[in-house]
């Protein structure tokens, strides 16, 4: 159960609770959940003092798009709304930041000349809301967030010492019934939190427990923040493989998506008039009669001026190579495996028992193998209509004082077909032998400073790819949000892909970009004119020669007595690009597409 509890001035009550004036200086929130072994009872207290809502700090330009104001409702029991929230809700959600400002958020804190001690009610209420249950079936925690390390710091010598003084056995007492208070300080960029004030005294800290907290905290709010995206987003697992090691013998591993484009929803088609969801289904008529065709039909290949005809369970069997999801074929040095192997984004394996009784006993021998004797896997993977080879490499796992931060697994990495490979050295290669004129450019030394002067002026600092949403998805959910919501206009969307024409702009990135241009091109350089007619000079320049040298030889009788074969790569290109064909290719496929030309 989630209780949102917010002192406001006034007694308020909310269900069975009941909540005390706290000067509208301090906000609570607590939650309780029931478990089946034991119970945990947990009160956040946070700060609402102005301090708190000090926008002085200078502000972090927003790194990652996890770095975002949200609201985020789970395990709610009885509010089942909340877990599908609707327009209605998300306006609510809107202006919670603007009335929490007025109504809720201190204006004034624990100021001079006043008795009310804000810290030492905000303990009491909290201390009576964890007044269910017994300490020894049940833990009860206070978790306390602010950024003011010296609450009574405004106050006179007397009424410090003795609002500390309450205070401080306030928090004893509460101690006293089993309820620890913990402490998260929230440190600003110009501050730290200093724990000597105040809060080592009330927690009982010092010396090394003193020095140690703070790192502590840090680490301990970071830990809050992740398992809240825990929670919040979908597990990662998609589908499992059984990977198949010899005859009866074979394991079953989850497949886990490390990386996966995010694509606008499905559309829905709905009734004009019901406005309810259509069902859309495919009917085959012949052309010749009109009729509904009743039975599946049938496909066909030609094949020597004859119609070969096919069912769809025909091809279906013709397709299928194999039944197998993935199988072992054997292992490779990790020398090997080179980068530009791996086509797409690998899928991290991970063993399960669920199904397979001790997959985990043999992958785990395989992994510790694998790492051990610095090998790899090799494997059959696909479905039946599309083979493909994987490599499957083993992950060790990596432990900080964080705790895990790589867990132990295997990457299973989709391998390119010799057809997928294309070497640009053989390309390269075939085109210095078509012209024997051609000279590999050569940048100059001032050439390549004036360069390395540019990229230093436009260097891109703190790049990450999490910096760029994607716009095409932020104008997607932009239009449904309006009209969700019944706003009037569309929300401004930034494309964070664009070039910074104002960053480009900059005196310093003008004239590293003109003395680039001027050291490369000249004081003579015309843009878009020299290049294109240098360039199309060159091309027209290597087609003469080409049909000038294709002249020289006899085709017909060369294709006629299979002597195409006796001529090199450089000698067949003459004919290829006489004729305006593409280059490109092994030696056999040159003839075959020569030949193809001809109509041999």
């Amino acid at each position: 159960m989630v209780y949102n509890l917010f002192f406001g001035g006034e007694v308020s009550r909310l269900g069975e609770k009941y909540v005390s004036d706290v000067s509208s200086v301090l906000c609570s929130v607590y939650l309780i959940s029931d478990r089946e072994s034991s119970k945990e009872y947990v009160v956040y207290v946070v700060d609402a003092s102005p301090k708190m809502f000090d926008t002085s700090c200078p502000a972090r330009e927003k790194k990652n798009l996890q770095d975002i104001n949200g609201v985020f409702v789970f395990t709610v029991a009885g509010e089942d709304g909340l877990g599908r929230p609707t327009a209605r809700l998300i306006k609510e959600f809107d202006q919670i930041e603007e009335s929490f400002m007025k109504n809720i958020g201190s204006q004034y804190g624990i100021v001079s000349g006043s008795r009310e001690n804000s810290l030492y009610n905000a303990l009491w209420v909290a201390q009576a809301l964890l007044r269910k249950g017994s300490t020894k079936t049940a833990e009860k925690r206070m978790l306390l967030f602010t950024n003011e390390d010296d609450p009574f710091g405004t106050l006179n010598r007397v009424t410090k010492l003795d609002m500390t003084r309450t205070t401080l056995q306030r928090a004893k007492d509460a101690q006293d019934l089993g309820i620890s208070i913990e402490l998260l300080p929230l440190s600003t960029p110009d501050r730290d939190f200093n724990m000597s004030f105040f809060y080592a005294v009330m927690l009982g800290l010092e010396g090394d427990a003193l020095a140690e907290f703070i790192p502590s905290s840090i680490e301990r709010l970071q830990d809050m923040k992740d398992q809240l995206r825990k929670r919040i987003f979908k597990k990662r697992r998609y589908r499992t493989y059984t990977l198949s090691i010899a005859s009866g013998v074979s394991i079953q591993m989850s497949a886990y998506a490390l990386l996966r484009p995010t694509v606008p929803g499905n559309i829905t088609w709905l009734d004009s008039t019901t406005n309810l969801p259509l069902k859309t289904e495919r009917s085959l008529i012949c052309a010749d009669t009109g009729a509904l065709m009743q039975e599946a039909p049938k496909q066909f290949q030609a094949y020597r001026d004859q119609e070969i005809k096919f069912s769809r369970e025909e091809i279906s069997q013709i397709k299928r190579v194999s039944l197998t999801q993935l199988c072992l074929l054997g292992f490779k040095p990790l020398s090997c495996l080179k980068d530009h192997h791996n086509l797409k984004p690998s899928t991290f394996l991970f063993p399960t028992d669920e199904d397979t009784i001790g997959s985990t006993k043999i992958f785990i021998a395989l992994h510790r193998s694998m790492l051990r004797l610095r090998r790899f896997a090799v494997a059959y993977f696909g479905s039946s209509t599309h083979p493909q080879l994987v490599a499957l490499i083993a992950q060790d796992e990596v432990i900080t004082a964080r705790g895990q931060v790589e867990p132990p697994g295997m990457h299973m990495i989709y391998l390119p077909y010799c057809d997928d490979i294309r070497n640009p050295e053989e390309a390269r290669n075939n085109f210095l032998h078509m012209d024997v004129t051609f000279t590999t450019p050569r940048a100059l030394n001032e050439d390549i400073q004036k360069a390395a002067v540019l990229m230093n002026r436009v260097n891109l600092k703190d790049f990450a790819v999490c910096q760029f949403p994607n716009p095409a998805l932020q104008k997607h959910y932009a239009v449904l949000q309006a009209l969700a919501l019944e706003e009037d206009e569309i929300p401004e969307i930034k494309d964070d892909t664009l070039p910074d024409e104002e960053g480009m702009a900059r005196p310093g990135v003008v004239n590293a970009i003109e003395e680039f241009k001027l050291s490369v091109y000249g004081d003579k350089y015309d843009e878009g004119e020299s290049i294109v007619s240098e360039a199309s000079k060159k091309r027209k320049a290597i087609a003469e020669k080409a049909v000038q040298e294709s002249a020289n030889y006899d085709w017909d009788d060369l294709a006629d007595n299979g002597k195409l074969k006796d001529l090199t790569v450089p000698e067949l290109r003459f004919y290829l690009t006489a004729h305006k064909l593409p280059v490109t290719g092994k030696k056999e496929a040159l003839i075959s597409r020569i030949l193809t030309h001809m109509k041999k």
